[in-house]
């Protein structure tokens, strides 16, 4: 009898192509992960930000370009992650 918690595209899936579906869905934890890492790295970037806006000269604001190059990659982590994980029911693939 079929797994009935499976959606009806993967009840009839090679054990090649279930491989590759749980590939994918690890290369979108691990895009959450990363996600996740970078938005507490902005989050602790955020803390100098400030202070870097205030009293660094002309355009040398480097903490301030890092937490957005951080917070840009942390939203597109958490983009790709979730897009290529879509389809798993578990919080944790493995």
């Amino acid at each position: 009898m079929a797994n009935l918690r499976l959606p009806l595209e993967e009840r009839n899936l090679t054990p090649a192509e279930v491989e590759a579906l749980d590939q994918r869905r690890r290369r979108g934890q691990l895009g959450l992960t990363i996600g996740f890492q970078a938005a507490i790295i902005t989050t602790l970037l955020t803390l100098w930000v400030g202070q870097d806006l205030t009293y660094s000269p002309g355009w040398q604001r480097p903490i301030f370009y890092w937490a957005c190059v951080t917070g840009l990659l942390s939203v597109c982590a958490f983009l790709y992650g979730i897009a290529v994980r879509r389809g798993n029911r578990e919080f944790m693939s493995y």
